[in-house]
């Protein structure tokens, strides 16, 4: 998993909406991309409620929000829709991004091993340097953790 204190490595995605993003358009805002396994499950889904809810507080400290997840576009679209989230959701279906990132890794369940998304958090700060990393988010009070660390330290 990359670690704080580097560059973000670059990149460009399918948004929600069908378009490219690219994460250097971004230059001069902080950016939290975080890396989640799939819509519509319950951890997934209330992480991206909370980040939903403080939106408007990273908005006024110059913080745009990312989620990046392997689902399709049409499923962000019915994901974003359902829960009314204002922030943009990624596609990296072919988990490009996430493993570049270091969020795609192998993961352990009930004696299973696979490969899948590690829920984690990076925070790119305006000159595109990774501020801090938080690898194996757990998703009681983690965005509430991210926007602190935003507001004492980048804003």
């Amino acid at each position: 998993m990359l670690e704080s204190g580097i560059k973000a490595p670059d990149f460009t995605l399918k948004a929600t909406d069908g378009k490219d993003v690219t994460l250097s358009d971004f230059q001069g805002k902080n950016v939290v991309l975080y890396f989640y396994p799939k819509d519509m499950t319950p951890g997934c889904t209330t992480e991206a409620c909370n980040f939903r809810d403080q939106n408007s507080l990273f908005e006024k400290l110059n913080t745009v929000v990312l989620g990046v997840s392997p689902d399709p576009i049409e499923k962000h679209q019915k994901f974003t829709e359902k829960h009314e989230l204002p922030f943009t959701l990624l596609s990296d279906p072919e988990h490009t991004v996430s493993t570049e990132y270091g969020s795609w890794q192998l993961k352990k369940n009930y004696g299973r091993e696979y490969m899948g998304i590690v829920r984690s958090t990076f925070l790119i700060d305006k000159t595109g340097t990774i501020a801090k990393v938080w690898p194996k988010v757990r998703v009681n009070g983690h965005v509430e953790d991210v926007y602190t660390y935003v507001k004492e330290n980048l804003a």
